[in-house]
């Protein structure tokens, strides 16, 4: 990654090879720069709430982590793991970057390079891959991807830990989502006949009713 200092001293080199020629442009007052504001962070109360509708309904079951790093996982599956569970969980993420830089000799002699707007952008996708396991068999199967990018400027850089920080907690949030949104299922096909362990699930879900029950 390019120094803030290094980055200058080149943006410094390019004007003074351009010395001879006068830049004869109007003033341009910040408004009517690009908004470097745009690559920050959007504000995170819909998040928010969505986590904590998340906290809120926990999975109504137990698992046992099988493959993937138990301290990479979305809150759901993190707050649901057991060492002794026949339910198994398996998640996996994967990052590619994309950064896009403005040429070098284009942002020297544009005027608003020194008001702070966006040399470039580093741009992050979280792909995620959730299977839930009752035995050997499949219960579960969910993906999701997510794009985040941050601008950096000559004044502020952020680096691209934080970019993959931030990538990877959007796609666990939307795993989260797809959980909460199923939980009800998963509970009732792991308690239905033939299906998990009556100890991995927690009282408070209906039990899908067994062939005796349909026959009465």
């Amino acid at each position: 990654m390019m120094s803030k200092s290094f980055r200058l001293a080149l943006i410094i080199s390019v004007l003074a090879s351009l010395a001879g020629c006068s830049l004869n442009q109007p003033e341009e007052s910040p408004s009517s720069s690009p908004q470097a504001s745009s690559s920050e962070p959007e504000p995170q109360a819909s998040n928010a709430v969505s986590r904590d509708a998340v906290a809120s309904k926990p999975l109504p079951f137990k698992g046992r982590l099988v493959d993937g790093s138990p301290n990479e996982l979305p809150p759901m599956i993190a707050g649901a793991l057991a060492a002794d569970s026949p339910i198994t969980f398996s998640y996996h993420e994967e990052l590619t970057h994309d950064d896009y830089h403005i040429p070098l000799i284009v942002s020297a002699i544009d005027p608003v390079t020194y008001v702070g707007a966006p040399l470039g952008d580093f741009g992050v996708t979280a792909f995620a891959t959730l299977t839930v396991f009752d035995h050997d068999r499949v219960v579960a199967d969910y993906t999701a991807k997510c794009h985040v990018s941050r601008s950096y400027t000559l004044y502020h850089e952020p680096t691209h830990r934080e970019v993959e920080e931030a990538a990877r907690a959007a796609v666990r949030e939307k795993i989260d989502a797809k959980l909460a949104q199923d939980r009800e299922r998963l509970a009732k096909v792991l308690e239905s006949d033939g299906g998990g362990d009556a100890k991995a699930v927690e009282p408070g879900i209906p039990r899908a009713p067994d062939k005796a029950d349909a026959r009465e």
